[in-house]
């Protein structure tokens, strides 16, 4: 027996005598056709893979971005099968990417009823703004002492332009994208990267709420968020700390009287989801037109 055969028969004894979740891959020429076909295997396999995974992200960031602009509202059913003609891909990847979203709070399923944009019931509206006023006024207090005058003018600015947004209401896209800035503003500068992780996370899902609130209220202030600002600036934390729990307030209110058609219509159809466009403009929910513009993959 030649050396190589020697070696390998006793590296196959040693192999009979380990117990079978510790043998390693068998050597000589049964171990060489084992890897081989291993091999082809992940060939085969891994391209494909990686090609479902590439999709399943496209179609998450289509539709989370949709959903962030308002364009699927709270409630509208979506279909996979559409979705899935309109992307030019499989169920699979789509179903993955709606699973995704839906792990993250942002739509919902039920068993013969479909998948929708997740409409969230009043407790959790009123447990997120107890959760945000939190954050935000220890935000605010930190600003007060870590913010460098020139951070300070850039918020004035800053709340200017989302004041004067606010009374246009074709321009509502602009003002929710200046909105989360001026907000994700005050968090940096209190310099504290993990409060501002914390209320970057709040406000994810808050936006899809304020993407409803398109007219400020009659009874909003027009310099609502400048006056905020002028107490993050003054430099008094007990100032600053009330102005934010006001504001916090005032948007608590504002959100659950928007959203008080859709909490109805949630509690009225607990087992089915409304798809139509006609009955859902009946209870008071308003369906936004559907963009003809081309689908485009862009990060979020």
């Amino acid at each position: 027996m030649g050396t190589v055969h020697r070696r390998e028969a006793v590296h196959d004894d040693l192999q009979h005598r380990l117990p079978r979740g510790e043998r390693s891959v068998p050597r000589g020429a049964a171990g060489r056709r084992l890897g081989a076909g291993a091999a082809a295997e992940q060939l085969r396999i891994s391209p494909m893979t990686n090609v479902t995974s590439s999709l399943a992200h496209q179609a998450y960031r289509v539709v989370r971005q949709r959903i962030m602009r308002g364009e699927l509202s709270l409630g509208q059913v979506i279909s996979r099968r559409k979705l899935a003609t309109e992307l030019g891909m499989s169920f699979l990847p789509v179903s993955e990417a709606l699973q995704r979203l839906e792990v993250e709070g942002l739509l919902e399923s039920r068993p013969r009823a479909g998948t929708r944009v997740r409409i969230p019931t009043r407790d959790e509206v009123e447990g997120h703004f107890v959760v945000r006023e939190a954050l935000e006024v220890q935000a605010a207090i930190l600003f007060t002492r870590t913010a460098r005058p020139a951070e300070r003018r850039e918020l004035r600015t800053l709340a200017s332009r989302v004041d004067s947004l606010a009374a246009q209401p074709m321009r509502t896209l602009v003002y929710a994208m200046l909105h989360h800035k001026l907000h994700r503003r005050v968090a940096e500068y209190a310099r504290c990267p993990a409060l501002t992780d914390a209320i970057e996370k709040t406000h994810a899902l808050a936006s899809i709420w304020l993407g409803l609130l398109r007219h400020p209220a009659p009874s909003d202030a027009p310099r609502r968020h400048e006056q905020l600002v002028d107490a993050l600036a003054s430099g008094d934390p007990d100032r600053a700390a009330a102005a934010v729990r006001e504001h916090v307030a005032v948007g608590l209110h504002r959100t659950l009287e928007v959203l008080d058609p859709y909490f109805r219509m949630r509690r009225d159809h607990r087992e089915t989801f409304v798809r139509s466009e006609r009955k859902q403009r009946l209870q008071g929910i308003g369906v936004p037109r559907r963009s003809s513009s081309k689908v485009r993959y862009q990060s979020v």
